[in-house]
């Protein structure tokens, strides 16, 4: 039971398209530094290896393979910008390069017997990082025939006296092995924790996009009540001269275009009352019972065809007066994707209970739908859940595909405000006896600390209300 709350969730947003994105974000400086280190550290092997070590190379082979990195590297930083960002195929080709350039140089240093054959890893984790599952499949697929390779074709590795250095064939065996091993290891764990961390990344900017934009409601709200309240007396004074005009016109144009000034401006007193109802910058509107807060947030799902019932009730033996609240864009827009949820997979009904006591506020949202899938109620409120299908047969409630991403804003944005969130499936006992068996769907309770979320009343009083003429 997963949905895409006020946030479209498309393909852009899922983890296993990410790739698709991020292939494109590397830039060719980036590589062509990365590609500068590892030639120095060629150079710089080498020269130990044959210097301080007396090791018989093969210099001009080994040169050349280091010099054609060098030009195309040279080439690559001529050719194009350094700010310029490849494509995925482009990627994909500058790491296999990368790789046939450095078994190259294995091959003429000893093969799998040269300890620094385990480098090859570096071009794998780096394309499950940066590619989509089939490059990185490709990459991976070189890797291992490359290595392969090298098993079997490489010049021994010796010393000036002679001697070869080799491997035991047991060691040499269990080192393509473990080569091979950390290449599907290292690329499936390299793009297992990217992908989560891209689509967390995602999910907390669709996040953010969600609270800026109820935020801008709330603000809107505001200059609209302001609007309201400063053209108010200007549209009554309109009236109210339209209205003698009306009485004491002699004919009927004059007082045709009277009784117009008149309708015209009672429009747009109503307009301006109707707009700014929800947005008045009072104390009384920025702090409202919490069963004001529940509305408003139900409000906008009471005319989908689902019977949506409000009940609020203190725990016997507590104050029958409610907490009042903050009303915070976060807190509204949360308990908002949560209703619509509910709504979204209730097949007549969702109830929304309040109950408070001295130290806790409990809100439960529970519907009589099909419920949460059983294997996905662990990891709800992470982002991406899957992706599914639900058609309904009411067209006024439409099936879509979602993929958690509104349940993972509405989660996040509620613990913001302090809120400890569980999900569950079945009845809750949480509201009358006899409602109970119907309660057969989904359920979430979100529990705040009384003193986190609450308006306790030795605080400093309301006070007056802002004045609105007309």
């Amino acid at each position: 039971m997963t949905e895409p709350g006020f946030i479209p969730a498309t393909d852009a947003l899922d983890p296993r398209y990410a790739f698709d994105r991020r292939a494109n974000w590397v830039r060719v400086r980036t590589l062509a530094l990365l590609r500068w280190i590892a030639i120095s550290g060629q150079i710089a092997a080498v020269l130990v290896g044959h210097v301080v070590f007396g090791l018989s190379l093969a210099l001009g082979p080994i040169g050349a393979a280091i010099g054609a990195a060098a030009i195309t590297n040279i080439m690559a930083i001529t050719i194009w910008p350094k700010t310029r960002r490849l494509s995925e195929a482009e990627l994909a080709g500058t790491l296999i390069f990368d790789m046939v350039q450095l078994s190259s140089l294995l091959a003429l240093t000893g093969g799998l017997h040269n300890p620094f054959a385990l480098l090859i890893l570096a071009q794998v984790a780096i394309s499950a990082a940066a590619l989509g599952r089939r490059q990185t499949r490709i990459v991976c697929t070189v890797a291992a025939g490359l290595i392969t390779a090298l098993l079997f074709v490489h010049l021994p590795l010796t010393t000036r006296s002679g001697e070869v250095l080799h491997l035991p064939d047991l060691f040499l065996a269990g080192f393509w092995t473990a080569l091979l091993i950390g290449i599907v290891f290292q690329a499936s764990y390299a793009r297992r924790v990217t992908a989560e961390v891209t689509a967390m990344g995602d999910a907390l900017a669709a996040t953010q996009m969600a609270l800026a934009r109820e935020q801008k409601l709330t603000d809107l709200g505001g200059v609209i009540a302001a609007a309201a309240h400063e053209l108010g007396t200007p549209l009554a004074t309109i009236a109210l001269v339209s209205a003698e005009l009306v009485d004491e016109a002699d004919d009927a144009d004059t007082r045709a275009d009277a009784q117009l000034i008149r309708d015209q401006a009672e429009r747009c007193r109503q307009i301006l009352r109707d707009m700014g109802r929800a947005g008045k910058q009072d104390r009384h509107v920025r702090l409202a019972p919490i069963s004001s807060v529940i509305e408003e947030a139900a409000g906008p799902h009471r005319d989908r065809g689902i019977d949506l019932r409000v009940t609020c009730r203190a725990e016997p033996g507590s104050d029958d007066r409610q907490p009042s609240v903050a009303r915070r864009p976060e807190l509204i827009h949360g308990l908002r994707n949560l209703v619509q949820n509910a709504v979204d997979f209730a097949r007549t009904r969702v109830w929304i209970d309040v109950r408070w006591n001295e130290t806790v506020v409990a809100v439960r949202i529970a519907d009589d739908g099909p419920g949460y899938p059983p294997d996905t109620l662990s990891r709800l409120g992470d982002p991406f859940l899957r992706r599914r299908r639900e058609t309904g047969p009411d067209p006024s409630r439409p099936g879509y595909e979602g993929m958690g991403l509104g349940l993972f804003i509405a989660k996040t944005l509620l613990e913001r405000s302090g809120a400890e969130i569980t999900f569950a499936n079945g009845q809750d006992g949480f509201g009358p006896a006899t409602a109970d068996r119907d309660r057969c769907g989904a359920l979430v309770t979100l529990t705040w600390a009384r003193d986190q979320v609450a308006v306790t009343t030795d605080r400093a009083p309301l006070g007056e209300n802002d004045a609105v003429s007309g």
